[in-house]
């Protein structure tokens, strides 16, 4: 007998609603048509693109799309039902969700009987009129219905019966779906599955020959259960999933879909987006956060980049051997990669990994590969920090198997600095001298602080031989101080993050004084992003 098929989910994603609720997090009108066209490449079958008429900006990203429609997903406009005691037909904001244009809206409406008689300060009954009023009006005028039931699952334990009667003035006013929400997110899974059931099997006399719609669940992350409390749900009968990417939202959060959907497509077999599409997932979470200026989470499961990072020596030699004894799925099938870590920690498992990421063969029992690690050892001790900077790392090694190309050499540097008075700007002032092909060139610069004159005065004294130095910029610059209780002696690690606007790079630079440490990793920048060019015109060369 053929087995039947798990169904499909639907996913609606809430980004562009819930998930800009989120205390320091904030878009701009531009970077909501950006995010919502991302996630219609993605896959996304329904996107929630805000409450129109709540503010300028959503209003806006509404007449904006009607220009430039989404290719495949269903643009979706929120709205609460309507006020009590009032007549919906003369609602403003319902009047200002249908201007909005969108073929689908998404209706909230109280289920817990506390909200209604404490937020709304209304009655029971009233409030199963606002829910039904609300959803007609909108079915009269042509839209299909998305029901949101608000703080469900604390309604439900409270009052059972008024929650599901809730539940039937929606579908009975033609909703489409309902949606269980876990708005205070303090529910956990067993009571998630319990409840779910209980709707989708209409069991009890509540709902007794009650005609149940498909049902979705929306769930937040205050007690850090929201994707597992998601999964619940669809285990129990759920075919909607309401999340954000990243799991942006309102205190805690909400359910994470970089997260949900390779935990339902890949581990319980439901179908979600296409294959190509789900390898588009990391790319995608990465995105989103460089649009909302939002550091990405590097440890973030499927599509952190440390979410397949190896530093034990003992894991990274089993993961070469068989990737299945240390990651649980392909990292590739979510758009992510496996990653080597150098550090301290490392064997020589490690060594020859990470070589064989720069296209190095090493053989372990060579002299080359001891010293590549000893020298690892030693400099880590010192304070250097090779996991995240992996450029340094790739200089290293070539400078002990004889093959680190000298581009430039650095003779010295001078810098200085202008305190205005009354002014918080600093001016800075640096000198470079350094020697190309055994010509010597000394240049000047200026910048807003030493660093920036540094960079400025070496890329000054090079482009002219190196013309592609003017491709490089410095995308992040991080300081940290190593022995704090030394005071202002303390050793400083600098990190600096290089970019040609398709690769990146990160080297590391360590010293007691602050400048010089941020100098060596600014020079190791230039000098890697030279290596890079010329190993990508040697590959044009050879392919000719």
């Amino acid at each position: 007998m053929t087995k039947n098929p798990l169904p499909h989910i639907w996913l609606y994603d809430t980004t562009l609603r819930d998930g800009t609720q989120r205390e320091g997090l904030s878009v701009s009108t531009e970077d909501k048509l950006r995010i919502a066209h991302r996630l219609d490449q993605l896959g996304i079958p329904f996107i929630e693109g805000g409450w129109p008429g709540a503010n300028p900006k959503d209003v806006q990203f509404f007449w904006q799309l009607q220009e430039d429609p989404l290719k495949q997903a269903e643009i979706v406009a929120f709205c609460s039902t309507r006020r009590p005691h009032t007549n919906v037909a003369d609602e403003p904001m319902l009047q200002d969700i249908l201007a909005a244009g969108s073929r689908w809206v998404t209706i909230f409406g109280k289920s817990w009987d506390l909200h209604v008689t404490t937020s709304l300060k209304t009655t029971l009954e009233e409030n199963l009129a606002m829910i039904r009023d609300t959803v007609e009006f909108f079915r009269s005028q042509g839209r299909r219905v998305i029901y949101d039931a608000e703080h469900w699952f604390d309604g439900y334990k409270h009052n059972r019966d008024y929650a599901l009667q809730t539940l039937k003035a929606a579908t009975a006013a033609g909703a489409e779906w309902l949606v269980l929400c876990d708005t205070n997110g303090g529910t956990l899974p067993h009571e998630v599955s319990q409840i779910v059931e209980d709707v989708v099997k209409g069991s009890g006399k509540d709902l007794t020959q009650f005609p149940i719609p498909q049902i979705g669940i929306h769930t937040h992350n205050d007690s850090d259960m929201a994707v597992a409390n998601a999964l619940a749900a669809v285990m129990a009968g759920a075919t909607m999933v309401q999340g954000t990417i990243n799991g942006y939202g309102e205190r805690c959060g909400n359910a994470n879909l970089c997260s949900l959907i390779p935990n339902l497509q890949l581990k319980l077999g439901y179908g979600c987006i296409a294959e190509h599409q789900l390898g588009q997932l990391a790319e995608v979470s990465r995105f989103v956060s460089e649009v909302v200026n939002l550091a990405p989470d590097e440890h973030a499961p499927f599509v952190g980049r440390s979410a397949f990072a190896h530093k034990g020596g003992i894991h990274v030699s089993a993961v070469e051997r068989n990737p299945l004894t240390y990651e649980h799925i392909q990292p590739e099938q979510v758009g992510n990669r496996r990653r080597i870590v150098i550090s301290e920690q490392s064997g020589i498992s490690n060594v020859l990994a990470k070589a064989r990421t720069f296209g190095i063969e090493l053989d372990k029992q060579t002299p080359e590969a001891k010293q590549i690690l000893q020298r690892l050892k030693e400099l880590e001790s010192e304070g250097y920090q090779f996991e995240a900077a992996e450029a340094s790392f790739a200089l290293l090694m070539y400078e002990a198997l004889g093959g680190r190309q000298q581009f430039f050499e650095v003779k010295g540097f001078q810098v200085h600095c202008d305190l205005v008075e009354g002014k918080e700007m600093t001016n800075a002032l640096a000198t470079v001298k350094v020697a190309v092909n055994g010509k010597n060139i000394l240049e000047a610069a200026e910048g807003n602080g030493p660093v920036a004159a540094l960079d400025a005065a070496l890329r000054k004294a090079l482009v002219n031989f190196y013309p592609q130095i003017a491709t490089f910029e410095l995308t992040d610059y991080k300081v940290r101080i190593l022995d704090g209780h030394t005071g202002t002696s303390a050793k400083t690690r600098a990190l600096v993050e290089s970019g040609n606007g398709y690769q990146r790079w990160t080297t590391v630079g360590v010293s007691p004084n602050i400048l010089a440490a941020s100098y060596q990793a600014v020079v190791e920048g230039l000098e890697y992003g030279l290596l890079l060019h010329a190993q990508a015109e040697a590959a044009v060369k050879a392919s000719s």
